[in-house]
């Protein structure tokens, strides 16, 4: 297990989940989380992002679960996660995002993973934010 702390996008949760190939960095990180192999955070504005965008319409076409194998997933996801509260509210590049900046301002240690070209490109102060494939291939210990 690595141990380093990371808080997953929804982007990455969804590619991983609709990407047939496994050997993606999205599905790799998937697949680690739902391992227990990954240290990640989760809050509760995470957990609605991940399960609003798995139901939207043409995703849950993409991914095809049923509603209650959806729940699993998720219910998997959080058991494996390292709950925290958002202690505010930051303001993200997009904000859609402020859950996401909020969580990381407020576990510093942490770094998120996100394919969001717009929150790679300006992360806030001290706090990194890469790209699923420098994660896999930094932090990922995949035997």
């Amino acid at each position: 297990m690595t141990s380093t702390v990371c808080i997953v996008d929804t982007n990455v949760v969804v590619s991983g989940l609709i990407t047939p190939d496994s050997t993606t960095p999205p599905t790799m990180i998937l697949d680690s989380m739902l391992a227990g192999r990954l240290l990640y955070l989760m809050s509760v504005e995470l957990l609605t992002a991940y399960s609003s965008v798995l139901r939207r319409p043409r995703i849950a076409r993409t991914h095809g679960l049923a509603d209650e194998q959806l729940d699993r997933l998720l219910t998997e996801l959080v058991a494996n996660a390292m709950w925290r509260e958002i202690p505010g509210t930051v303001r993200a590049p997009d904000r859609g995002d402020d859950h996401l900046w909020a969580l990381l301002t407020g576990y510093p240690q942490a770094l998120l993973v996100t394919g969001d070209r717009l929150l790679l490109n300006n992360p806030p102060v001290e706090c990194p934010v890469i790209s699923p494939r420098t994660f896999v291939n930094s932090f990922l210990n995949i035997e």
